[in-house]
């Protein structure tokens, strides 16, 4: 599996706002970067934190790339995949929308009714780790369900749990021209952070895209 994580920030790191808030840093153009990105993935992945603070829809916007899609013998959107330790998806959430399929990583705490709960909105849930996700295990898992390409979209904390799991094999950022400071506002890689043996990036390309700048980088 292709393991691609996406995310834009501003120029001093950070996704959001201190109080989690959505703000616009990417342009029209980074935008339809990101929706070819999705069409071109078998599958888009965040955290539960990210379903609860922007209710996203992880869906292609493009009618084009849908049909396109579609033409391969694919479905119109790729599928979801919530990574929920916690059991906190709320069962209307967007992402459990008829649009495309869902596939919601739990750990094998997870209780029976928050399963049950899940499966009845449509959603194919898998049970890893025994309180946390185990998201080596779990990608595995989504592989031998056909996703070869996997585009992770945020947050932080997934994100770090990726790179600290070795997992990673592209990151693609754009840094857009906003400042929004906080201590406390999300980065690109939150969690516990390391303290040695930091993941070693490569970078292949960087492009001025809208009023910010595209980095791409593989994972060493």
């Amino acid at each position: 599996m292709r393991v691609v994580v996406n995310a834009a920030m501003s120029a001093d790191g950070k996704l959001s706002s201190r109080e989690r808030t959505q703000i616009e840093i990417s342009g029209p153009d980074d935008f339809d970067r990101v929706d070819r990105l999705r069409a071109d993935s078998d599958a888009v992945m965040v955290g539960v934190g990210t379903v609860l603070a922007d209710d996203p829809s992880l869906t292609v916007k493009s009618g084009q790339r849908r049909r396109e899609r579609e033409e391969r013998g694919e479905s119109a959107n790729p599928a979801r995949v919530v990574a929920d330790s916690r059991v906190r998806t709320p069962p209307d959430a967007s992402v459990l929308d008829a649009a495309a399929h869902t596939y919601l990583l739990v750990s094998r705490a997870a209780p029976n009714d928050f399963v049950e709960q899940m499966e009845a909105a449509g959603a194919t849930v898998i049970a890893t780790g025994d309180d946390q996700v185990n998201l080596t295990t779990a990608l595995g898992k989504l592989e031998g369900e056909g996703v070869e390409q996997l585009m992770v979209e945020g947050g932080g904390e997934l994100i770090f749990s990726l790179f600290r799991d070795g997992l990673v094999d592209e990151l693609s950022a754009f840094v857009g021209p906003r400042v929004i400071g906080g201590r406390d506002a999300p980065t690109l890689a939150d969690g516990d952070g390391f303290t040695d043996e930091f993941p070693e990036l490569e970078l292949e390309t960087v492009e001025r895209l809208d009023e910010g700048a595209l980095l791409q980088w593989t994972v060493e």
